[in-house]
């Protein structure tokens, strides 16, 4: 995890739309300018020089998993030569955490690839792009070993954990369940925090496309739900399922017996939750993650839906057969929170 000087860094900025990139369509913002006009807002840190790759250029609400997958092949193929110190993503900010996790889950190298992006479109008076650019380049430059990072209004963030906490203000990111890996600031960047991660997956083989890749649903729990929903994502063939259950991790009976149907048919089932922060564990049972555990849904611990999802992605393209991809998938998720013990006075969820 050392830092390392800045100077005669190569960085190449890998450009894939988002609001940085985006201007006025005549109803709203959309992406459509090219890396090269992104990184030309931006002033470059000394001693770097930089490239760029335009790979697409979307807003990422419309990022599909065969683009990240192109992306993930991209950086590796970037990464191939040694004389790259780093790379920096230009990425929307609504699937930035899908991208960067998935990206995470495959990393097997000391050198940094950093997200970051924009929540005010290009050329906007006080946008923040420009800013989170210098601060993604001058991070690739200067810090190793640390795996994927989203760098955004001067804090540095594990890919892990990291989800989108503000739809609209400048300081748009957060883990809400632990520690930020660090700030910039004054030139520098200051490691405060060393994120864990599991040995990396090998990378998916380069045959598949958009149209081969495993279907994987979310569903979520609330007031009156019952697993209509879950039952038709099984009918339509879903491979795995997110279920975004409530509080730590609790549905209902119905859903225990959908979970444990989904799963005899081959389904995988990560079991998430609602509620920003906190780990998801076995606590309650009449439809909690007690009996949804023992059903076969795998619990995500700090993960949040959209990161359980490309953890689902990610081992199904890994692993064959039911039994490895769960075994692969608590690997990558890591073991889940300590199960504790109903407290004796009561308490309901």
């Amino acid at each position: 995890m050392e830092a390392v000087d800045a100077q005669a860094r190569r960085i190449v900025v890998i450009s894939t739309g988002g609001t940085i990139a985006s201007r006025w369509q005549g109803t709203g913002f959309a992406a459509d300018a090219p890396g090269r006009e992104v990184l030309a807002t931006a002033s470059i840190p000394g001693g770097i020089t930089s490239e760029v790759i335009d790979l697409f250029n979307v807003n990422s609400p419309r990022l599909t998993s065969a683009q990240q997958l192109t992306l993930l092949r991209t950086v590796h193929e970037v990464l191939a030569d040694p004389g790259v110190d780093g790379i920096v993503v230009t990425h929307g900010t609504d699937t930035l955490e899908e991208s960067a996790f998935l990206l995470d889950l495959h990393h097997d190298d000391p050198r940094p690839v950093v997200f970051t992006g924009a929540q005010k479109p290009l050329g906007a008076e006080g946008g923040d792009g420009p800013g989170n650019l210098y601060d993604a380049l001058l991070t690739a430059a200067t810090v190793r070993g640390l795996g994927v990072l989203v760098v955004f209004d001067g804090k540095v963030h594990a890919a892990r954990g990291t989800v989108k906490t503000q739809t609209l203000a400048a300081d748009a990111f957060a883990d809400p369940s632990g520690p930020r890996v660090g700030n910039v600031g004054f030139g520098k960047v200051s490691v405060l925090h060393r994120p864990e991660r599991p040995a990396p997956l090998p990378l998916p083989a380069a045959g598949i496309t958009g149209g081969s890749l495993p279907r994987i649903d979310m569903v979520m729990h609330h007031v009156d739900a019952d697993p209509l929903f879950l039952e038709a994502a099984v009918e339509a063939g879903a491979q795995g399922i997110v279920l975004v259950a409530t509080g730590a991790g609790n549905a209902t009976p119905e859903f225990v017996a959908a979970v444990a149907a989904a799963i005899e048919r081959g389904v995988v089932v990560a079991l998430t939750t609602r509620v920003a922060a906190g780990p998801v564990t076995e606590i309650y049972t009449h439809g909690g993650a007690v009996d949804l555990s023992a059903a076969g849904a795998v619990l995500t611990g700090t993960l949040r839906a959209g990161q359980a999802r490309s953890a689902l992605l990610a081992v199904l393209l890994a692993a064959t057969g039911q039994e490895a991809r769960t075994t692969e998938l608590r690997r990558v998720l890591g073991a889940p929170a300590d199960t504790v013990t109903a407290v004796a006075d009561g308490r309901a969820a």
